[in-house]
């Protein structure tokens, strides 16, 4: 054990550092030094708010009662940072541009900026809070008490130390109340506070990976040696049978107290400084959660493997460094878990104090007064910090006596999910707010109270079962022994895990509640008004409401009631402004709507939306009629711009349409163009041998005494000329069958080598015949590929008897080779020619050309044989393609893939 005194003693130590560094960056923030205080690591460290001491003890706990389901609390806040674009982006812009203080401010200000709803949401997050508050409380006692204690944790938590749970609440209400209510502007960015928060975020990460690495490596012998050793001693390993219903449903309400609760709300929107840093967040806070949890399960089976039978699980992370001696491990792993839980404290009695404050508060307070006292000084500002600071000692006060009243029993054991079930009552009506336009405040107001009794009655009420006998009875037989309204089978639903069953019906009922209200309801002005700008919020500017408040105030009405509110510095500043354009001045001009607009979101960032338009419609008179024109004229206006998009997209469909015709039209005329070209090169090419055939015939039948050499030179032309017109009838014949894919042919494994010898040998002779040497190449032997032979016979004998009609050099060749290349199979011929001209190369593939080659041997032929060619290659599922390469010569070289 440790001694009490150097326990208290480095815990009023730390608490002491925390003062300093919260002051000096305070102090650092004010003086205009707030690079590295706003910058995206402190943001996305202070996030790590969520891991409270119900994470740090518990989720040990957890892991050694019920295996892998600890994973599920971790994994759905990363799911939603991992898909930040989706949800988050959208609710930190709505809460910068609306200037929004709290959960319960969002919702009122999105739903029609209505009190009773932002006031239904305080009470709902206080009521969930407050028992939160009170296991950070819990789990500080406990842990002092363990770690000074000669046992090592076993039996129930004890919980009876009230005076150190009262010194360590007065404690944090000091340090919050210094550091979280140093002005009325909520939504001013507490560095202090949040630098303080980041840094124990580092020490609770560092203190839980040292007690890891310690039990890990130090003592368990590895990941490997501590499966091991517990499954010997008969401790269970968990397995994918966790994954059941109980484990959807702590997914779904971590993942839902990530965006609701209050401390993250606060964190994550209202402490925002710079939208960007969300995209550093949605990788760096996953990775810490991984981090923090990566020792949880070993740190449970080796504390069952080691500890004595009956220790508590929650101490496991404090009880391991103390059996084994390891003093100095077992308090910094103390202050790891305190710092856990003082960092959930502040923040969340920050928040609590804000909604408090504004929503509950300053709304009783305007409602009791009959003027609002324009000649007064600062009594609004000094009435909000004196509420907030009353609200926190409140607050941690409750969770004191919910501490004291519950410390016997086993409620605060899950009281942790049972907060998180109460605030996901609040999801809904949240998504609703941003996404769904006709959602209705009554809708929200229903749905959100209908499922905050459900959770209430399902989960909150039966915490108190050991504590009390009455709930107990109410729980086992229900009210008046109405068995289906049992809280734990509600309606006959019996079987369930009490947590399953709570989050069932309460978020079942909560989200139909909201739809059928909103569609049984109507919105109001201000609300259709305020949907269109969370909805459309990234497609609208911040003073697009501007005009919702104007009538006759003056700007020295004005003046006052910022006075009152801001402070005389931050109104003068905020009215000195737009001194030019309203005369403030003379305290004569009567004011824009615009100005007021943007007054009203001023005022909101102290005292939230719905208190800040109450405040104003007091002071600008006909408030209500100029809504209601407003509303006139925003609907004429928004029906105007959708009939204007309407005809915007008409008009592209239009302008597709025309581009698409005249892309149509230019290719018929090409295709026209060719067809006439087609047409003229058919005729030329007819024309030649028919001209030949005609007058050799009429010479025959003319002249009857030709001689008989002559006559069979003659008759032998004629049979000539006849055989090429019969060929290139059959090649286009043949080619225009195969381009509509009339002509087929199946692809069979072919020795291509063999296929080029063939080709080889066939076009040998008419080599001899023009005096040219026909050269093999470097080969590529025992090569298969997928092609027709015949065929692929008729490409090569193209290429190769092209290549020696059109070789005119003084000492001509044709040389062939082929080789693998890339998987690939490859075949070059090559010739020493005078090759093809520049301008005939693009087009050497199309039908009827030839290519200017210079004088050549022979140029007779029709032009067809690479275009058949071409296509008989690409039918093969090969390329066919003119290589390249400087003069003299041409190279056509000829892919396909292999077998």
């Amino acid at each position: 054990m440790l001694p009490f005194n150097l326990v208290l003693l480095t815990s009023v130590g730390y608490v002491g550092l925390l003062f300093l560094l919260a002051f000096f960056s305070d102090r650092y923030s004010r003086a205009g030094g707030t690079g590295f205080l706003s910058s995206p690591l402190v943001y996305t460290l202070s996030i790590s708010v969520y891991c409270t001491s119900w994470t740090f003890y518990g989720a040990v706990g957890s892991a050694a009662r019920g295996g892998l389901e600890f994973l599920a609390i971790y994994l759905g806040p990363t799911l939603v940072f991992i898909g930040w674009w989706f949800i988050l982006r959208k609710l930190v812009r709505v809460g910068r541009s609306r200037r929004i203080t709290s959960i319960a401010d969002l919702l009122s200000s999105r739903f029609g900026k209505s009190g009773p709803l932002a006031a239904l949401v305080t009470l709902i997050a206080v009521i969930g809070t407050t028992p939160y508050i009170a296991l950070q409380l819990q789990a500080i006692t406990s842990s002092i008490q363990v770690i000074t204690s000669t046992g090592s944790g076993l039996g129930p938590l004890r919980a009876d130390d009230g005076t150190l749970a009262l010194v360590v609440a007065i404690g944090m209400a000091v340090f919050t109340i210094l550091f979280g209510t140093r002005n009325i502007d909520a939504n001013e960015q507490h560095h202090g506070v949040v630098a303080a928060i980041a840094f124990e975020a580092v020490v609770k990460m560092l203190a839980l990976l040292a007690v890891g690495i310690f039990v890990v490596f130090g003592v368990g012998g590895g990941f490997g040696s501590i499966i091991a050793a517990a499954e010997a001693h008969g401790v269970a390993i968990p397995d994918s049978s966790n994954f059941g219903s109980r484990w959807v449903s702590i997914l779904v309400l971590s993942a839902a107290a990530v965006l609701c609760l209050p401390r993250q709300f606060q964190i994550t929107v209202v402490e925002n400084s710079n939208e960007g840093h969300l995209r550093t967040a949605g990788w760096a806070f996953p990775t810490y959660l991984f981090l923090i949890s990566i020792f949880t399960l070993p740190i449970a089976l080796h504390g069952l493997t080691v500890l004595p039978e009956g220790s508590n699980p929650d101490m496991f992370v404090l009880t391991l460094p103390l059996a084994e001696g390891q003093k100095l491990l077992a308090l910094f792993a103390f202050i790891g878990g305190f710092s856990s839980a003082t960092s959930m404290i502040i923040v969340a009695t920050i928040a609590l104090s804000i909604m408090v404050s504004n929503h509950l508060v300053m709304p009783i307070a305007l409602m009791r007064s009959d003027r609002m006292g324009l000649g007064e000084g600062r009594d609004v500002t000094r009435f909000l910090l004196s509420s907030r600071r009353i609200s926190i000692a409140v607050i941690l006060f409750l969770g004191f006596l919910y501490f004291w009243h519950t410390g016997k029993s086993d409620a605060l054991a899950a009281i942790g999910l049972i907060a998180f079930a109460g605030v996901a009552q609040i999801l809904p009506s949240m998504l609703a707010a941003l996404y769904w336009r006709d959602a209705t405040v009554k809708g929200a107001f229903a749905a959100t109270l209908t499922g905050a009794v459900v959770w209430g009655w399902t989960l909150f009420l039966p915490s108190f079962s050991t504590a009390s006998a009455d709930v107990a009875r109410l729980v086992a037989f229900g009210p008046w022994g109405l068995e289906l309204l049992r809280p734990q089978a509600l309606f006959g639903l019996d079987g369930l895990d009490p947590l399953v069953h709570s989050v069932f019906w309460s978020l079942f009922l909560n989200t139909l509640v909201l739809i059928v209200g909103s569609i049984l309801s109507q919105q109001s002005p201000m609300e259709r008004i305020q949907a269109a700008l969370f909805v459309d919020v990234f497609r609208r500017s911040a003073g697009d409401d501007a005009h919702l408040l104007r009538g006759s105030a003056t700007v020295n009405d004005l003046f006052f009631v910022a006075q009152r509110v801001l402070g005389p510095t931050r109104a003068y500043a905020l009215f000195h402004e737009t001194d030019r354009q309203l005369g403030i001045q003379k305290r004569i001009a009567e004011p824009t709507p615009e100005f007021i607009g943007r007054l009203e979101r001023e005022l909101s960032g102290s005292i939230g939306a719905t208190s800040a338009h109450v405040m104003l419609s007091k002071v600008v008179s006909g408030s209500e009629v100029s809504l209601e024109e407003v509303m006139k004229i925003a609907g004429e206006t928004r029906q105007v711009i959708e009939y204007s998009q309407e005809l915007e997209r008409t008009s592209d469909e239009l302008r597709r349409t025309a581009d698409e015709l005249a892309l149509a039209n230019s290719r018929l005329r090409e295709l026209d163009s060719q067809k006439d070209e087609f047409l003229s090169q058919v005729s030329h090419e007819v024309r030649t041998p028919m001209t030949s055939i005609r007058s050799f015939s009429e010479i025959l039948l003319s002249h009857q005494d030709i001689a008989e050499d002559e006559r069979s030179r003659f008759l032998g032309t004629i049979h000539q000329e006849s055989l090429r017109l019969t060929k290139l009838l059959d090649e286009i014949l043949d080619l225009g069958a195969m381009e509509r894919g009339e002509r087929t042919f199946e692809l069979e494994r072919t020795d291509v080598e063999a296929t080029l010898d063939r080709a080889f040998d066939v076009c040998s002779a008419m080599a001899r015949r023009h005096g040219m040497a026909l050269e093999r190449g470097d080969r590529q032997s025992g090569v298969f590929v997928m092609a027709e032979p015949d065929r692929l016979a008729q490409v090569f004998i193209n290429l190769i008897s092209n290549a020696i009609k059109y070789n005119d050099a003084e000492k001509p060749f044709v040389r062939v080779t082929s080789r693998l290349r890339d998987g690939v199979y490859q075949v070059d011929v090559a010739d020493n020619g005078p090759g093809i001209a520049p301008q005939d190369r693009a087009r050497i593939f199309e039908k009827f050309v030839r290519g200017r080659r210079g004088s050549g041997r022979d140029e007779s032929g029709s032009g067809l044989g690479l275009a058949i060619s071409v296509e008989l290659v690409s039918r093969m599922n090969g390329t066919l393609e003119l290589v390249d390469r400087p003069p003299p010569g041409a190279t056509f070289r000829l892919t396909l893939r292999l077998a």
